[in-house]
């Protein structure tokens, strides 16, 4: 598969996770009345499951991990924390800037996911799907 069909089946997934991330996290504020930030962390680990099963699924299915099902998805999770931090700190930095975020931190969601989207995706291809599968 070649790198650009890669990245255009990434950027699906992103957008996937974007919907799951900004669809949870405004539930939980909206909704339950949670705390911006709090909520965040449900919608990221939602997310980030949901982007492990396209990524695998779909992005990465001519390439392997190597890994049992679980510790793909825990090594998935563990690369994604590098961008789940530049993901975090985009989103806290809009919440912070603009106060009416805090009643639509979709939008916020938005921003961080952006931000973090090249770092993932060489997290992904170059740390955990980083061998081709074999033809046999």
């Amino acid at each position: 598969m070649k790198l650009r069909e890669e990245i255009a089946l990434f950027a699906v997934g992103g957008l996937i996770g974007l919907v799951i991330d900004a669809g949870i996290v405004q539930a939980l504020v909206s909704g339950l009345h949670w705390n911006a930030y709090a909520a965040r962390v449900v919608s990221f680990l939602a997310a980030a499951t949901a982007t492990w099963w396209w990524n695998r699924r779909r992005t990465f299915r001519h390439r392997r991990s190597g890994r049992s099902l679980a510790a793909e998805w825990l090594h998935w999770m563990a690369l994604m924390s590098g961008g789940a931090a530049v993901n975090y700190a985009v989103y806290a930095a809009c919440l912070l800037l603009s106060p009416a975020l805090h009643r639509w931190p979709a939008a916020a969601v938005a921003a961080g996911s952006v931000a973090a989207a090249g770092v993932n995706f060489l997290g992904a291809r170059l740390m955990l799907f980083k061998r081709a599968k074999s033809s046999a």
